[in-house]
C-alpha cells in the first residue's frame, strides 16, 4: 500500500525504489494528485496557448513514387518535424493488437509487472520505469512504460519478455520497419544523399527500441503532466496513438503554442529526432512535443524510437555541407549525446547544446 500522508520522499519510494509505479498509486485508490506530481503553474499547458485550428500535416502515403508524396514528406520535415502517414502498409489488426498488449501488460498483478523492473528484469533487452529519470526530477511525470530493445542482437533475449505481450511487439516492428526505411530513403534523398550504405544505416537504425506508454487516469490532470516538454533524441520516431488524444507538438511560432495531434485511425506519427536534424544541418527539425495526463481514462501509446547504435558517429552530412555550408554541430558519439540527455530532467530540446559548436 502507498503511505497514507503524501509525503514526496515516502511517494517516491513507493513509485521508484519498489517499482509500484504511478500504476500502483492509481490501483490503491489515489484520490488527488500527490506533491511530487505537481506542476509549478508556469509550466502547466494552458488552454490559451492552445492554437484550435492548426494541425501538422496528413500524408496518404500509399504512392511513395509519386513526387508530391515525397516533397509533401520533406516539406513537412522542414516546417513542423511532425506529421501523420495513413496508408502506409502496417496491417489495422497489428497496430489494435500491439494496443491490446500493452494494455494486457499493465493490467497485470504488481508482482508479475514488478518482475520486469529495471535491476529486477530477466534480460537487460526490457526495462519497465516510471516518470524519466526520477532522480533527476523535481516533478515526476505521471508515466510508467516498458521499454523493448529490438535489434537483432536484442531479439536472441525474446524468450525472456512478458509472454502476454511479446509476440505483438515483435509483429509491430517487423511490420513498421520497411515503412521507417522507405521514410528515412524519401527524408535522406531530400538532402542529396542517393542511398543509405551500410555505414549510413549503422549510423540511422541499428539500434530501434519500442515503448509501451501507459499514462493511467489522472484525478487532477490540469495539475501534472504525462510527458512533459522534449525532443527526441533518435534519428526519426514513429508513433501509434490510441483513441483518448493527449499529445502536443510546438507550433511553429516564436510563442508559447502548442498543437493537439488528434488520433486518426491506423495513422501513425512522425517526428524527426536530434540526430536527423544534426545530420541535415537544421535542414530538418526535432520539435518538442509533451503529453498530458487523462482526468477520465487510462492512455496507452507505443512508439518506435530509431536510434544509432552506440558506437555510431554523427554530425552535418557531407552531402548537406558540400554547397559550402557551414556546420553548426560537431561530430559526437551517440554513445555520449544519450548518456547526456539521460543525465538531466526532460529540458526541451537542451540536449542538443551538447553536439552544438
Amino acid at each position: 500500500m502507498p503511505p497514507r500522508h503524501l509525503h514526496s520522499e515516502k511517494i517516491f519510494d513507493f513509485v521508484v525504489n519498489k517499482g509500484n509505479g504511478i500504476k500502483g498509486l492509481v490501483d490503491a485508490g489515489i484520490e488527488t494528485v500527490p506533491e511530487l506530481y505537481i506542476l509549478p503553474t508556469g509550466e502547466r499547458l494552458e488552454p490559451n496557448n492552445i492554437l484550435p485550428h492548426e494541425s501538422i500535416p496528413v500524408i496518404d502515403v500509399s504512392n511513395w513514387d509519386d513526387p508530391k508524396v515525397t516533397e509533401s514528406i520533406c516539406e513537412a520535415a522542414g516546417k513542423w518535424g511532425f506529421f501523420q502517414i495513413t496508408n502506409h502498409g502496417v496491417p489495422l489488426e497489428v497496430l489494435d493488437a500491439v494496443k491490446e498488449a500493452a494494455h494486457r501488460f499493465f493490467g497485470l498483478p504488481y508482482e508479475e509487472r514488478n518482475k520486469y523492473w529495471a535491476g529486477n528484469s530477466p534480460t537487460d533487452t526490457v526495462a519497465l520505469k516510471t516518470s524519466f529519470v526520477p532522480q533527476a526530477e523535481d516533478v515526476l511525470e505521471w508515466r510508467d512504460f516498458l521499454s523493448f530493445r529490438c535489434g537483432p542482437r536484442d531479439l536472441e533475449s525474446f524468450p525472456s519478455w512478458p509472454p502476454v505481450c511479446r509476440e505483438e511487439v515483435i509483429k509491430y516492428m517487423q511490420s513498421a520497419k520497411p515503412v521507417i526505411r522507405k521514410l528515412l530513403d524519401v527524408l535522406l534523398k531530400g538532402l542529396n544523399v542517393k542511398e543509405i550504405d551500410k555505414t549510413r544505416e549503422h549510423a540511422l537504425m541499428s539500434a530501434p527500441v519500442v515503448y509501451f506508454n501507459y499514462y493511467p487516469r489522472c484525478p487532477n490532470p490540469d495539475l501534472s503532466a504525462g510527458v512533459l516538454p522534449h525532443s527526441d533524441i533518435t534519428t526519426i520516431s514513429l508513433l501509434l496513438q490510441d483513441d483518448n488524444g493527449g499529445l502536443y507538438v510546438r507550433a511553429t511560432d516564436d510563442d508559447d503554442n502548442w498543437i493537439h495531434v488528434p488520433p486518426i485511425n491506423g495513422a501513425l506519427v512522425i517526428n524527426i529526432g536530434d540526430v536527423l536534424q544534426i545530420m541535415s544541418n537544421d535542414s530538418y527539425k526535432s520539435i518538442e512535443h509533451r503529453v498530458v495526463a487523462n482526468g477520465s481514462k487510462d492512455r496507452v501509446s507505443v512508439p518506435i524510437f530509431m536510434n544509432p547504435r552506440p558506437d555510431a558517429v554523427f554530425g552535418p552530412l557531407s552531402e548537406v555541407l558540400e554547397s559550402g555550408e557551414q556546420p553548426l554541430y560537431k561530430e559526437v558519439f551517440f554513445s555520449d549525446y544519450f548518456r547526456h540527455h539521460l543525465s538531466k530532467k526532460h529540458e526541451g530540446k537542451k540536449t542538443m547544446d551538447f553536439a552544438r559548436i
